[in-house]
């Protein structure tokens, strides 16, 4: 047995570029081991990855955390939200899993949303306005451009819920995850059975809904992975969700995630419902709410904009006058899909590093425009901007994050606070406690807050005018160069 005062749980992040597994004291949140493993996604017009590889990267990050993982009594899979998995009548992909940041399929996202009432009736339904994130305009996509993988699936998943009955056998979700679909129904929180008609998916192809401390099953044998027989598999989480967890947020915190995806989230006890779909109206994996608003470029973009610009990431210099939105891969919030990255500003004195540093404050600014939907009347207005995800130890990210939003920011020290969450959802099953509460018991917020600073109102202010002129050109779809049907205007300032 290791060295560890009480049973040990795994808990498991599968995201975009890779698979991670932590395997946790319960008593303390001591990590006993980790293991991690990559898998890929393609390039181009779409973003794809074939979900067998996932099972393969948890496989060989299982491996990496050796005999420690044998003696775990629960696992939780934390994952990737909204992606796209068909499987066929033996459990097999179908196609490679359609995943969060892949947009093609934003003409049907504004087909569904004129099909079935407009906007506000998709709030009031689903707790928000589906985009092409959203895996119901995925499977829209799908019957529309490839009919046969439509008839040929017999099982719809997510990722998480992919691994998680390769496990135990069965298909199950959990309210978190599910509620990023688009068919499920967050005021009755069931599966919404007039949306799945319109999209042609039979409801029997879904997974079984686990309520939030239930068991959804155990691990069964014939696998590779070093569980023992009747190891207890807790519903697991999308990776927002999860990190709520992780961090044993209580209602009305506000917290930035910085990573591939940026976004910014607070648990809510109040129902979300936002009709200009700046804010998805998610569950949390608790009971509660997890208000969230999304950007599809956030790190991966600005070190993108460093390297071309031949700079190390850190390298930026202060500068007023240039303004560049880094939308490299359309985007969501502001919902933009079909545009592109854009420069306003440039001039002969204008350095790499001042370029560099507007880079930063175009994705941060995307996330702070959404902020104050975000927050609700739960939200404590003194209470730090807990910073988390991949940026968030970066010295550049800390400075704009408190530039731009005049917040003091809380840098945690935990990191993997998506394997953290499902650590404490599998340790909850254990324990009987409420998973936040065990994350709070182990810490994993605590961390050095940096003061506020006077909020940059200047950069602000030039950052909703250049986002504002130029939202006819961010809007035009590029196969034909016109405006998209049914497009949103950006929201203009935070």
């Amino acid at each position: 047995m290791s060295a560890a005062e009480g049973p040990l749980v795994v808990g498991v992040d599968t995201s975009t570029q890779s698979t991670k597994a932590l395997v946790v004291d319960v008593a303390t949140g001591r990590v006993v081991a980790s293991g991690q493993a990559p898998h890929t996604v393609t390039s181009g017009a779409g973003r794809e990855s074939d979900p067998r590889q996932w099972w393969d990267a948890l496989t060989e990050a299982l491996r990496q955390c050796g005999e420690a993982a044998h003696e775990a009594a629960a696992v939780s899979i934390g994952g990737q939200q909204h992606g796209l998995v068909t499987l066929d009548e033996q459990g097999e992909p179908v196609r490679p899993a359609l995943l969060w940041n892949d947009v093609r399929s934003a003409p049907q996202a504004s087909r569904l949303v004129e099909e079935l009432g407009g906007a506000k009736a998709w709030a009031d339904r689903t707790g928000s306005l589906p985009t092409a994130s959203f895996t119901v305009t995925k499977w829209a996509w799908l019957a529309e451009h490839e009919p046969d993988a439509v008839r040929a699936t017999k099982a719809v998943r997510l990722p998480h819920d992919y691994l998680t009955e390769r496990l135990t056998g069965q298909g199950t979700t959990d309210r978190g995850d599910v509620s990023g679909t688009g068919w499920w129904a967050s005021a009755t929180e069931a599966y919404d059975e007039e949306i799945l008609a319109h999209v042609g998916l039979d409801p029997a192809l879904l997974p079984r809904v686990v309520r939030p401390g239930e068991v959804a099953g155990t691990v069964r044998d014939g696998h590779d992975l070093p569980f023992s027989k009747g190891t207890l598999v807790a519903c697991g989480t999308g990776d927002n969700a999860a990190a709520a967890l992780g961090l044993g947020v209580r209602p009305g915190t506000p917290v930035m995630s910085l990573g591939t995806s940026g976004t910014v989230y607070a648990v809510s006890e109040h129902r979300p419902a936002d009709p200009t779909g700046t804010v998805a109206g998610f569950a949390d994996a608790r009971g509660d709410w997890l208000p969230l608003a999304c950007t599809l470029n956030c790190t991966l973009a600005v070190d993108r904009v460093a390297a071309l610009l031949g700079l190390d990431r850190e390298a930026v210099e202060p500068g007023r006058g240039v303004t560049l939105l880094p939308f490299l891969d359309g985007e969501r919030t502001p919902n933009l899909p079909h545009s592109s990255g854009l420069l306003h500003g440039l001039r002969h004195d204008t350095t790499g590093g001042q370029l560099l540093q507007a880079a930063y404050d175009g994705a941060v600014y995307s996330l702070l425009a959404a902020l104050d939907l975000v927050l609700d009347q739960d939200a404590d207005p003194s209470a730090p901007l807990l910073l988390i995800g991949g940026g968030a130890r970066g010295t550049a990210w800390q400075q704009t994050v408190r530039r731009l939003s005049g917040r003091p920011v809380q840098v945690p020290q935990a990191k993997e606070l998506v394997a953290l969450g499902a650590a404490a959802q599998a340790a909850g099953l254990l324990t009987g406690e409420d998973p936040a509460a065990v994350a709070r018991r182990w810490g994993t917020a605590e961390g050095p807050v940096l003061d506020a600073v006077e909020r940059d109102e200047e950069t602000l202010s030039r950052l909703a005018g250049v986002l504002s002129d130029a939202a006819p050109l961010l809007e035009r779809a590029p196969e034909n160069g016109r405006r998209r049907p049914g497009g949103r205007r950006p929201t203009a300032a935070p």
